[in-house]
């Protein structure tokens, strides 16, 4: 499982993906997500804007991301 490390109470789902180096580009990132490609905690997700907060884990292809603050 890969960690990505926010300073604020939430990080948006698109966001997220490119900080973690998921997604190249936010058109990368807002694609997958629209095709049901992101799960947010075993859940598929289709917004982009969704808000996770530490503790929230994302998969995108195979890959598990938790959240955590710094």
């Amino acid at each position: 499982m890969y960690t990505v490390a926010i300073r604020d109470e939430f990080i948006k789902l698109g966001q997220a993906m490119k900080l973690a180096g998921a997604a190249e580009t936010g058109a990368d990132a807002k694609d997958d997500i629209a095709r049901g490609l992101v799960l947010v905690n075993g859940t598929v997700e289709y917004r982009r804007g969704r808000k996770l907060v530490p503790g929230d884990v994302f998969t995108y292809d195979g890959k598990e991301y938790r959240i955590e603050s710094r």
